[in-house]
């Protein structure tokens, strides 16, 4: 059975009729001095009991250290990750603006093999970004989420 995730891809519109996603840089040593597809939609993992809408606004606060904004979601989609995890994400127009980022945190031995116990937030910034910046910071596999997000937003003709 697939590990499932559930997360939120806020988003607003900016100048000249382009769009601004919030997305997050993840924590810890592995990401730490990467930027390019280090990034990622506000998402967590959820048992197969919780609903996924629910299991986004839980994981969304525990990453921002705020809760999500108080507007009604639209369901963007389900999508497999490389690793074979599905994630469903869900949607908003929304100008979010936390006065600070404050991840909750995990464990992890660093230096590998060291037995060394340390923490780090599961998030270490988050903030605003263009479609086509987005598009070089998401990791590879969330690429088809912000598609899926920009044929949500496209004027029905």
């Amino acid at each position: 059975m697939p590990v499932l995730s559930a997360g939120i891809l806020l988003y607003k519109k900016s100048g000249a009729g382009g769009l601004e996603v919030w997305i997050a840089h993840m924590g810890g040593p592995f990401w730490a001095r990467k930027d390019s597809h280090a990034w990622s939609i506000p998402k967590g993992e959820y048992g197969g009991d919780e609903e996924p809408l629910p299991a986004a606004l839980r994981e969304f606060a525990e990453e921002m250290g705020s809760p999500a904004p108080a507007v009604e979601y639209q369901h963007l989609g389900q999508f497999r990750q490389p690793s074979g995890k599905i994630i469903t994400v869900f949607t908003a127009e929304q100008d979010f603006r936390p006065g600070k980022i404050v991840s909750n945190t995990f464990e992890l031995e660093w230096p590998k093999g060291s037995g060394r116990i340390q923490q780090y937030p599961e998030i270490d910034d988050a903030r605003w970004f263009s479609e086509a910046e987005a598009r070089l910071k998401l990791v590879k596999g969330q690429l088809p989420v912000l598609d899926a997000l920009m044929e949500h937003v496209r004027p029905q003709a």
